[in-house]
């Protein structure tokens, strides 16, 4: 498979392939987990051991973070399981000879979806559908669907031709060719597509608490517009460890769907 460029025909931002070497994906897989677990075993302990007044306190009961985790945990989940429903579907279509010609305006619609200010796209949502985990969700679809079709489409157009021809000259179906050649052979590029995407929904999921969605952005919004720093800092770092954790589960999942000698 070749090496993908720096940006693409349309003017779009290049698929990030995540060519990475196999023993740093390994050592990320031990060790970020252990780093996940220090950092919010040090956030625990200051939790237990902090002066908070009552508005602090109440705001980071262990109740309350374990709920307001939950529930950003859940947008993240539904999020991402409509994106990949939707982008690789629809990138498999485009590298299709009738639909590739779709290929170059669709992923420009989409890169201007990610574009888009989040804020700007869960707020216009909230107006136009109501607030709610349902506008949430169809935002952080909206806004994380690109880079998953766009490794969908470079993962299968880098497959090399001579492997598809030669699958179709021992009679394999257009559908076989396709589910037993060229999806293999382009996982790799579509989990890192997906993983890169998990990542920004879930720090993407932090504005959902501003129509009513839940997650862990109440602690940033409560930590501003009541200057109490704690719970300010208290959301960011959850935040940004369930987004290592995410990021941490992906790696797995991806070592574990990578065909024996992809890596």
């Amino acid at each position: 498979m070749s090496q993908a460029t720096d940006e693409t025909t349309d003017g779009a931002p290049a698929a990030d392939t995540g060519v990475e070497d196999r023993r740093t994906t390994i050592g990320l897989v031990i060790g970020l987990p252990l780093l996940c677990a220090v950092v919010l075993g040090g956030w625990a302990i200051w939790r237990a051991t902090a002066d908070l007044d009552d508005i602090e306190a109440r705001q980071l009961a262990w109740g309350t973070i374990l709920d307001l985790t939950r529930e950003h945990i859940v947008l993240t989940l539904i999020s991402t399981v409509v994106v990949l429903v939707t982008a690789i579907p629809t990138g498999i279509l485009l590298t299709r000879p009738r639909l590739r010609r779709f290929a170059s305006p669709i992923t420009a619609f989409a890169n201007a979806g990610q574009a888009a200010p989040v804020i700007g796209v869960v707020v216009l949502l909230a107006i136009w559908l109501g607030f709610g985990t349902s506008t949430a969700v169809l935002a952080l679809a909206i806004y994380a669907f690109l880079p998953v079709l766009r490794n969908t489409i470079v993962g299968l157009e880098q497959v090399d031709q001579t492997l598809v021809e030669a699958a179709r000259g021992m009679g394999m179906s257009g559908a076989d060719v396709l589910r037993r050649v060229e999806l293999p052979l382009a996982l790799p590029v579509i989990m890192v597509g997906a993983r890169t995407a998990l990542v920004l929904l879930v720090g993407a999921a932090s504005f959902a608490t501003f129509i009513n969605a839940g997650g862990l952005g109440a602690l940033i919004v409560t930590g501003i517009s009541l200057f109490r720093y704690p719970v300010l800092v208290s959301g960011a770092l959850i935040i940004a460890v369930l987004a290592l954790l995410i990021d941490w589960a992906g790696r797995v999942l991806e070592l574990l769907l990578t065909p024996k000698g992809m890596s």
